[in-house]
């Protein structure tokens, strides 16, 4: 997929400091860490959302993840968390439209933070999220 600069570090056509890559993923660090030790991990197959994400990659992905949190706690890296986060879609906050997991690790002080919305915490109606339920088991793919 030409443009795509994950397409490019799994070619190995785009540097990149990697930490591990089998035959489903590629894991390497992020140029733009939010704390030291963030990294990326990337299904080899382009899919730009997870709706486009072959089944190899979506058996591997997550694994892959679990491995690298288990790998940050180990390596000696300031490291008392993990957060496993992954943007799907512009409105989501997607910057580079391969699909890939961030693996953050926290610790005290690190600056970093979700900010929730005005609202959030309000439990909502149950018929609504029954309606929402619904709607998104109608629209599930088989």
């Amino acid at each position: 997929m030409s443009g795509c600069v994950f397409c490019g570090i799994v070619a190995g056509d785009v540097d990149a400091s990697p930490v591990r890559e089998d035959e489903a993923i590629v894991a390497f660090m992020d140029i733009r860490p939010v704390s030291r030790g963030h990294l990326l991990v990337v299904p080899r197959r382009h899919a730009a959302t997870l709706a486009e994400l072959d089944e190899e990659s979506q058996r591997a992905l997550f694994p892959a993840a679990v491995r690298a949190a288990g790998a940050l706690r180990a390596s000696g890296l300031p490291c008392e968390g993990v957060n496993v986060w992954l943007a799907d879609g512009e409105a989501a906050g997607q910057e580079v439209f391969h699909v890939h997991l961030h693996v953050l690790p926290r610790f005290a002080g690190d600056g970093f933070g979700i900010r929730f919305p005005d609202g959030y915490g309000t439990v909502r109606p149950r018929e609504e999220l029954d309606r929402d339920a619904a709607a998104i088991r109608g629209a599930w793919p088989r």
